[in-house]
């Protein structure tokens, strides 16, 4: 299976927190029929990063690729399961 990972880094800046990830278009245009989001090394994830997720997630399903995201916490696995945010991708331990 073609499977794309997007690199997920949190800088902790004063005041707020950015979230960088490779561009979407920049990965659909490879082809690939399924995303990974990596968050082995996020430690927090505000809800700018929640919408970027949610903005993700609207092109993927858009263009019908599927999403799955690894390496989350047991905290951001409960979050993306009450946000129903886990309905619209696979939520896995660790990237494989």
């Amino acid at each position: 299976m073609d499977d794309r990972t997007f690199g997920a880094q949190v800088d902790a800046i004063p005041d707020e927190v950015r979230l960088r990830m490779h561009g979407y278009r920049e990965v659909a245009t490879q082809g690939s029929h399924r995303l990974t989001l990596d968050f082995g090394e996020v430690g927090y994830i505000n809800s700018t990063g929640i919408a970027l997720v949610v903005r993700l997630l609207a092109d993927a399903r858009r263009d019908g690729r599927g999403v799955r995201a690894v390496g989350l916490t047991p905290h951001y696995r409960e979050i993306f399961r009450i946000t129903r945010l886990s309905d619209f991708m696979d939520i896995e331990g660790d990237a494989a």
